[in-house]
């Protein structure tokens, strides 16, 4: 397997990452054409690769909490936005995917989507409920740690590196010195991401050995080694998962603690997110969950027990729509962070004129005028975005449940053109 390029922003961006070793994955902007052609990823989190330019689909009309299965006839056009996330989810079976869930909340009101199953083997339905991995949607937990420590006086997201992780930063060409924690979250470090390495994603996509270990710094030395400095710290938006693996290092330097045992302690248990949690190991799944399915020629295999070493702080969490839909609103109402955190979590570096990145967070202005919030996550098996409005009170989420490293499928273009439809009819 190689890394032939990678992605920038969301799915519907025509723009590529001038860092072709790195970044798990962005694609193209809504408000601009879309190249539909197969790229190989180097997983762990697609940035957004929200956002697809495809025609809308038909769907039938929701009935009470959750969607119903789209009418057979083409005159039957989609009218509502769970009706049209409905459609987008049989479209996405019908372009492969083993299965796709959804959600739509305004207010207080949430309706669900689902079509295909959550598992091959036994034809259950793909539930709405269910767990799954959500890749590089880990970010925003990470950014929002970081922020919250900062709040308490505790770093400054201008200290470097360096000063917190001493001497790993600090090779071919790259010194930690010169390289901030914001420039981590915002992706404008320069670093390469270690997962666009042979040496990384070769075994991950095959999935080998699930329980292989890969210490962080082993990780960020395998992206140190990969090329010299292409632009300078703080130039240059070029997503990189190395640059998240260094924040769960920076995490433990100043707390002590794992980045998982912060994530659990100051996001997932007060909020009580009780469907999600940050695996550091152990690579199974428990209890109600998605099975994840990998395409490997022309077979479909189970990924579902996968390595979460390989993509640690840069996306090993699992979680449900709905408590990914519940920390999201959080995150964005400002109930996580002080007035001048959430400030900084919001402020953005541009990616491309329609769309800008912030603190593990996506601004993007989508095809009907409206701007949102959001971000994506791919793993193995998995991949799952999501959207939100300013104040929260407007949310579009959805995962499907296989994922072998390319961007720009015809699932994943339809999936995600449905999304942006259904969050534009909000």
């Amino acid at each position: 397997m190689s890394v032939l390029d990678v992605f920038g922003a969301d799915i519907a961006m025509n723009r590529e990452n001038p860092d072709a070793e790195g970044a798990a994955g962005q694609q193209p902007s809504p408000a601009q054409k879309r190249r539909h052609r197969r790229r190989l990823l180097p997983v762990a989190g697609l940035t957004c690769l929200l956002l697809t330019a495809a025609g809308t689909a038909n769907a039938a009309a929701a009935t009470g909490s959750s969607a119903a299965a789209p009418a057979t006839g083409s005159s039957a056009a989609a009218q509502t936005p769970a009706e049209i996330l409905q459609a987008g989810a049989q479209q996405g079976v019908a372009d492969g995917y083993p299965g796709v869930i959804g959600m739509v909340r305004k207010g207080d009101t949430a309706q669900y989507v689902h079509a295909g199953v959550g598992n091959r083997a036994t034809k259950v339905p793909a539930d709405p409920k269910a767990k799954f991995r959500i890749g590089s949607n880990t970010k925003a937990f990470i950014s929002t740690v970081l922020l919250q420590l900062e709040g308490e006086k505790r770093l400054s997201l201008d200290d470097t590196v360096a000063k917190w992780l001493p001497g790993a930063v600090a090779a071919n060409g790259y010194d930690g010195s010169k390289i901030t924690i914001r420039q981590l979250l915002n992706h404008t470090s320069g670093l390469p991401d270690y997962l666009g390495s042979l040496q990384i994603n070769g075994p991950y996509f095959l999935n080998t050995n699930p329980r292989e270990v890969f210490p962080p710094q082993t990780l960020v030395n395998v992206a140190l080694g990969m090329r010299a400095p292409a632009s300078a710290p703080g130039e240059k938006f070029g997503y990189s998962n190395t640059n998240y693996v260094l924040a769960g290092m920076v995490i433990k330097a100043v707390t002590g603690s794992e980045p998982a045992a912060e994530v659990q302690r100051r996001i997932i248990e007060p909020l009580g997110l009780s469907d999600t949690s940050f695996p550091t190991s152990d690579p199974a799944l428990y209890g109600n969950y998605l099975n994840g399915y990998v395409i490997r020629a022309i077979l479909i295999d189970d990924g579902t027990v996968s390595n979460v070493q390989v993509t640690g702080s840069a996306g090993a969490m699992v979680s449900t729509m709905d408590d990914l839909a519940a920390f999201s609103r959080a995150l964005m109402t400002g109930k996580l962070l002080e007035p001048a955190q959430m400030a900084e979590l919001k402020t953005t570096v541009p990616v491309t004129a329609d769309v800008g990145y912030g603190l593990g967070i996506e601004h993007l202005k989508l095809s009907c005028g409206k701007w949102a919030w959001g971000h994506n996550g791919a793993v193995l098996g998995y991949f799952s975005e999501w959207l939100s409005s300013e104040d929260g009170t407007e949310q579009v989420l959805h995962t499907n449940n296989e994922f072998h490293l390319l961007a720009g499928t015809p699932g994943q273009t339809h999936t995600g053109k449905a999304m942006t439809d259904a969050f534009c009819a909000l």
